[in-house]
């Protein structure tokens, strides 16, 4: 064979293999969607976010990429997403944590809902109250606030940050039982755990999938719900309303998030795959295990519910008599 009739075919194999080769060139410069978390990974939110990252992926049609940003108890991740492009490329799931900020700290460095876009209100997670059981004795909500009460400010509770909504449960437990307590902040809710575990700090109040398997292990011991009713993710643990505390019912609610000045067609866009992303039967049956209420709101009721709900927790947070930072 000559090399007359080599090359022509080798010149085919090449372009053949140049044409292959063209997907996986565009999807190397494929669009990514950013959801920047203001939260450290273990974290509820984080939770969340990551087991409907495949399907969000898929709604919007673009690789999808968690950034955990914590810091200053979500300021810095919140401070990144509102410095963003409004293209709908770069989003947030986010907890109740952010219309708490502008109550507890003096100066923050954007205006809450103000500065950015809120997309939808997704759900609610549970909030459960526990305790190390090597450190503390008690086994359910009267044996613990009597605890609490015989020895004030010996105990110690931690918070993912000053101003969070751990940091406004925790408080609000110790106020209603009308104990002292001293509280740990830290920089996420990864650290909490482990300290808590670990025995650094004595109890605190967690959203239940950041430390299911804790408990289940043992690791960790479940004195009560927040909740108004019991949670289907764990019907074992008594709420501490019906343990005496009718008034203890907390919250953390979790929704999605742009910048400032997004489209109305991207707004529409983001909201419509978060329907599709949380109706997807695996992340249904990932949230029902997390204890998560799934009931995904409109972009009108999220722009409504960020600003009433910012009014209500400062309300929340007078009461409680938590210090500005």
């Amino acid at each position: 064979m000559s090399f007359k009739q080599i090359l022509p075919r080798r010149v085919l194999a090449l372009a053949t293999a140049s044409l292959l080769c063209v997907p996986a060139l565009a999807q190397v410069g494929e669009k990514t969607v950013r959801f920047i978390l203001p939260n450290a990974t273990g974290s509820g939110v984080d939770a969340i976010t990551r087991a409907a990252q495949p399907a969000l992926a898929k709604a919007l049609g673009h690789p999808v990429v968690v950034e955990n940003q914590p810091g200053a108890g979500g300021i810095v991740g919140l401070q990144a997403l509102a410095r963003s492009a409004a293209d709908g490329f770069t989003l947030s799931v986010v907890s109740n944590n952010v219309v708490i900020f502008p109550s507890v700290f003096k100066t923050i460095p954007f205006d809450m809902p103000g500065d950015f876009t809120p997309i939808a209100i997704v759900g609610a997670t549970p909030i459960v109250l526990v305790v190390n059981p090597n450190k503390v004795a008690a086994k359910d909500h009267k044996e613990f606030a009597a605890l609490l009460k015989s020895k004030p400010d010996q105990f110690t509770y931690g918070s993912g940050g000053n101003g969070t909504i751990l940091h406004l449960t925790g408080e609000q437990y110790v106020g209603e039982i009308g104990a002292k307590a001293r509280h740990i902040p830290y920089k996420g809710v990864g650290a909490f755990v482990t300290d808590l575990i670990g025995g650094q700090i004595d109890f605190g109040t967690l959203a239940l999938p950041s430390v299911q398997q804790h408990i289940k292990s043992g690791a960790l011991r479940a004195i009560g719900m927040g909740g108004a009713q019991r949670s289907p993710a764990a019907p074992e643990i008594p709420t501490i309303a019906e343990q005496g505390s009718p008034n203890y019912v907390v919250e953390a609610w979790f929704g999605v998030l742009g910048p400032k000045g997004m489209a109305a067609a991207d707004v529409k866009r983001v909201h419509d795959a978060v329907v599709a992303a949380f109706a997807d039967p695996t992340v249904k049956e990932t949230m029902a295990k997390q204890g998560n209420t799934i009931n995904v709101s409109t972009s009108e009721f999220a722009q409504q519910y960020f600003r009433s709900e910012k009014d209500k927790y400062a309300k929340l947070v007078k009461q409680a008599g938590i210090e500005l930072q």
